[in-house]
């Protein structure tokens, strides 16, 4: 069933788009006055999405190696067409856009597309902008933004699920123009979502906290490096005061930046971005909206979901609540959320790496 066919309904949870079988709207639910449509179908692994000047939107993959353009021919919110890109890349999962250019993270690369937007159906060549990144694939798939000042930003996971090794776990930035690459955060055990605070320029982030401790500890993390140099403790420590059994002795996490607030335990917080569009109710403007993946290795899973994180007028994070949820029914997922994009007019897309679709969210409350 093609998307523009699909049928309306209204439930209590607000407007939603009936889908196939495999995409089941029906089964979301987010707060009274939002709508949740698709607007990509078939975008094969789908991850962190960048938005082109022209409006063409691309997506990046982790598991099937690709990259494509998503073009909405017509303007009427729903995708015309799907264009392969790129292929055959080592887990190209982390995108951005800059002066007519794609940025592609491909583990240990960082690859630049030049005048893409106008060459979709004959991409160029890409121009290497680094390949000085560990080559090392667990936790090596990136996710990438420019701060304010034209830095881009790159996380670099640690190559194990605990470990100590140089050069892993942190947030790197690179300088375009001198080809530089500086460690701005250390500590980072796995962050796969980077945010600039639209008002203040600082960095926010989710870290994908250590496994096999048990179902409940430690927590995942949301993150705020205002500057350089600070650590947020791993492997040493994790969330809010949990030492770690192996790499733990002789630390304490009163000597490390402790999380603004955890989000659960293995939730997998991917993208996340703050809301600056005029679509939604305005005391959403400034918050945060997170994706997150869900857990893999937990005995009752959680997750599945999109994550609000609120703010108060001085920029204090206030509280935390579940923003769209019904991924996830029982044990079984049928979506996995992993990116979020505010689009110009006020929308909210979201991508779905289980689904292979982007969904787009508006309020008309």
């Amino acid at each position: 069933m093609n998307a523009k066919s699909l049928i309306l309904f209204m439930l209590g949870a607000g407007l939603v788009q009936a889908a196939t079988a495999e995409v089941r709207l029906d089964l979301l639910e987010l707060p009274e006055g939002f709508n949740i449509t698709v607007f990509a179908e078939n975008v094969e692994g789908a991850r962190q999405l960048a938005r082109g000047d022209n409006g063409v939107l691309f997506s990046g993959s982790r598991r099937e190696g690709k990259v494509h353009a998503i073009v909405d021919d017509d303007g009427d919110q729903v995708a015309d067409r799907v264009v392969l890109i790129a292929e055959d890349l080592n887990m190209p999962s982390g995108l951005e856009f800059r002066d007519g250019a794609l940025y592609v993270g491909a583990v240990n690369r960082i690859l630049r597309y030049d005048d893409i937007e106008n060459r979709l159906d004959n991409p160029p060549e890409p121009v290497v902008v680094t390949d000085a990144l560990p080559d090392k694939s667990h936790h090596g798939w990136k996710y990438l933004r420019f701060a304010p000042d034209g830095r881009l930003f790159i996380p670099v996971g640690a190559p194990c699920n605990i470990c100590e090794e140089d050069g892993f776990a942190e947030i790197r930035t690179l300088d375009l123009e001198s080809g530089e690459m500086t460690t701005y955060a250390h500590g980072v055990r796995n962050s796969v979502g980077l945010a600039f605070h639209p008002d203040t320029g600082e960095l926010w982030f989710t870290d994908n906290g250590r496994d096999m401790m048990g179902d409940d500890i430690p927590d995942c993390e949301l993150n705020h490096a205002p500057q350089p140099g600070m650590h947020f403790g791993y492997p040493y420590c994790h969330a809010e005061g949990v030492i770690d059994p192996e790499f733990g002795e002789g630390h304490a996490c009163a000597d490390y930046v402790a999380p603004v607030m955890e989000l659960g335990p293995h939730v997998a917080p991917l993208g996340l971005a703050f809301y600056t569009g005029d679509n939604f109710p305005a005391d959403y403007t400034g918050d945060l909206i997170i994706a997150e993946h869900g857990s893999w290795n937990r005995s009752e899973k959680i997750g599945y979901r999109l994550k609000r994180v609120m703010f108060d007028d001085d920029g204090n994070v206030t509280g935390q609540e579940v923003f769209a949820r019904g991924w996830l029914q029982g044990e079984e997922s049928w979506g996995r959320p992993n990116d979020v994009l505010v689009m110009p007019d006020g929308a909210l897309l979201v991508a779905d790496d289980q689904a292979d679709v982007i969904y787009r969210i508006t309020y008309d409350g």
